[in-house]
Formats: structure tokens, sequence, C-alpha cells
């Protein structure tokens, strides 16, 4: 076990060298998405176009040796360009399913929200169930299956709003945001001569990537961490200024989450702290807000600050 954890951190090392190297300036950033990929869940990007965040995904699938497809989102794409179709083969007399895209290890939908509600809704039952049903036929999808997408502002022309069902699938949503000067100047002079996901080497195999993700899985969480949890997603539903609060799968998306932190610091127990730095990652695509709180100035960012500030922080314990 100590072994393979010691393995497990030298590959995870590289894994963040990898995409710091491509997506500078954003360790942060860099650690969430590793967050997300060893607890197997959804990301979603949400940023103005530019700012790096398909060359991110793209980074990551460079540097695992697994299956990686990229579905460009846009109003004429169809539910079956996206999870196959069933077609008819006249010498065998039957029909025979051809996978979509859908069916990798590591899917970038770019530009997510630009595809229509009924394409859009063909995603639920793959980020969920890790399925897809065609003609009245379930399609296990490979394991692991990740799927990250990226969207601009849902006021940018020519883009649709995610339904809350699909909002709720994706385990956590963050921002790139523009680089500062100094971290800007770095980039152009990385790009002199060429682009550097163009020089990423593999560091992981699909497989070995699934050990890791059961291994985050069995990080420790005390019972007094998952009052906590529960507690924080809880008050998000009896906030006055909330309409809409997280439902029990933002609870199980914490857990998860913050184990796949613990492991990734290097710790095979989750803290309070865990808990309270993916709090705005889990929740803020979660809410939604009464008109009223958008009228008085209340944001997402203070909700959530006022939610963490009034829920009891439990003591810090490890195993």
């Amino acid at each position: 076990m100590h072994t393979a954890f010691a393995e497990d951190v030298n590959i995870l090392n590289q894994l963040q060298s990898n995409l710091e190297g491509c997506i500078m300036g954003k360790e942060r950033e860099v650690e969430l998405l590793l967050t997300a990929v060893l607890a197997g869940g959804n990301i979603l990007l949400e940023d103005v176009p530019g700012t790096g965040k398909t060359v991110l995904i793209k980074a990551l699938a460079r540097s695992v040796q697994g299956r990686f497809q990229r579905i460009q989102c846009n109003p004429d794409l169809l539910p079956t360009d996206v999870t196959g179709v069933s077609m008819y083969h006249p010498k065998q007399e039957m029909f025979r399913f051809r996978p979509g895209p859908i069916f990798s290890n590591i899917v970038l939908i770019d530009e997510i929200n630009r595809a229509s509600t009924k394409t859009q809704s063909a995603l639920l039952e793959a980020m969920e169930e890790r399925q897809v049903s065609v003609d009245g036929e379930c399609y296990p999808l490979p394991e692991p299956f990740l799927l990250l997408a990226t969207q601009n502002p849902i006021d940018f022309e020519g883009t649709y709003t995610l339904p809350e069902a699909q909002m709720d699938r994706f385990m956590l949503k963050f921002h790139l945001g523009y680089p500062g000067h100094e971290t800007e100047k770095r980039i152009l002079l990385a790009q002199e001569t060429d682009h550097p996901v163009d020089r990423i080497e593999p560091v992981v195999t699909i497989e070995r990537l699934t050990q890791m993700q059961e291994r985050a899985k069995r990080v420790h969480v005390d019972e007094a961490i998952v009052d906590y949890i529960v507690s924080i997603v809880r008050s998000s539903r009896e906030h006055p200024a909330v309409y809409l609060g997280a439902s029990p799968r933002a609870s199980v998306a914490m857990m998860q989450a913050a184990k796949a932190r613990a492991y990734l610091r290097s710790r095979d127990y989750v803290i309070p702290d865990d808990i309270k730095d993916l709090t705005p990652f889990v929740l803020g695509h979660r809410l939604i807000l009464r008109p009223e709180a958008k009228f008085d100035g209340n944001g997402l960012e203070s909700i959530i600050e006022s939610i963490l500030l009034q829920v009891g922080v439990p003591v810090a314990m490890g195993k």
C-alpha cells in the first residue's frame, strides 16, 4: 500500500507538472481538475474564449494513455453525433450499433452550451450512469470515463442555458480567468517556437489511473466530517436568498471530491479544510438564487461564504 501510494504521488506530481507547464499561474485550477479526475467526476469550465480551457483538457488527455475524443458543439449537432447510431447492414440483414465519440475514457465537450437542449439531454445518462441507451439497448461506457466540458458565459450570442438536471451532474465547476502580466509574458515565451502541449509525454496508463481512483475512494472520512458536509448542503436549501438549494447528489460529490483532494495532498483522511475549500466549486453551479436576492446585491460567492460561516466546523482529526 505504501509503495503504491508513493508511486501514485510521483505520477500525480508529473501530471501536475504537465498541466502547469501548459496553463501557467493556475495552480489551484490544476489541482481542482486533478481532484475531479481522481474522484471520477465530471467538470465544467466556464470562461470567455481564449483563456486556455481547451488547452488544459488537451494537456490532461496527452498525459493519460487512454482514448480521447473531442466533441465540438454547435446548434446543428445531433444526439446521435454524440452517442452513436444503429445502422442496418444489408448483407447481415441486421442492425449494428456504431459507437459515437462519447465511448472514450476522456471526452472533451467543447462549448457545451452551444449545443441544442435535445443534444445536451442526450448527455445526462452518460454523465450519471456511465452508459448510453440507443434504440432500447444499453451500452456501458469505458472505465474510467471522464467528461470535461467547456462553456462560454451564457450571455454570449448563440448559447443556451444548461438545464438544472445537467448542471447537477457536474462534480465541480470553476473558471480560469485572465493571467497576470508576468504570467502572460511567460506564456508568450513558452510558445515562441511551438506549443507546450505538443511536448507533453504520457505519464500514466488508463489502468493505473483506475487503480489510483480506487485507492482515493478508500480515504477515510470521519463521521463528524460527514455531518459537516450534510449540514452545509442542507443549509443551502434553507438559505433565504436561495430558491433551489443543492441536492443529495451534491453531498455525494462533496465527499468524493474531498477524498480525492486529500489523496492528491498525500493524506489518507479528509480534514474540514478540504470541505471548506471545495464548497464554492461543488455548490456554486447548483444553487439558484431568488430574483430579489440578485436585486439586493447578494451574489453566489457571498451566499456560500455565509453558509460556511453559519455551519460549525468540526475539530480536525485524522484516521
